[in-house]
């Protein structure tokens, strides 16, 4: 039985001062993570805070054990490009 795996990101984004701003950090953010760990990258929180954003990676497989190593990978990922910015994260399983 595949297992799912979603690493949620709660972004501030402080220097964004228009929606453009906002737009470049999460865009260029899950280029990144799609690129380098292979992992599906949304925005699914509601998009007209200006300097909050919720993103979302999601991984599969049928070994817990490597998508949680992916995931915290990701994470790490996240949190060196983003900084201060990454406020908090946490990670759901869907089996």
């Amino acid at each position: 039985m595949p297992i799912i795996g979603v690493l949620h990101l709660e972004l501030r984004i402080e220097h964004a001062e228009s929606l453009k701003d906002r737009r470049n950090v999460i865009r260029s953010l899950k280029a990144r993570l799609r690129s380098r760990h292979n992992v599906a990258v949304a925005e699914i929180g509601p998009s007209d805070f200006l300097n909050r954003a919720l993103v979302s990676a999601v991984t599969i497989s049928n070994d817990r054990t490597f998508a949680e190593k992916v995931l915290q990978a990701v994470e790490q990922d996240a949190a060196s490009v983003l900084g201060g910015m990454l406020e908090s994260s946490g990670i759901e399983w869907v089996e």
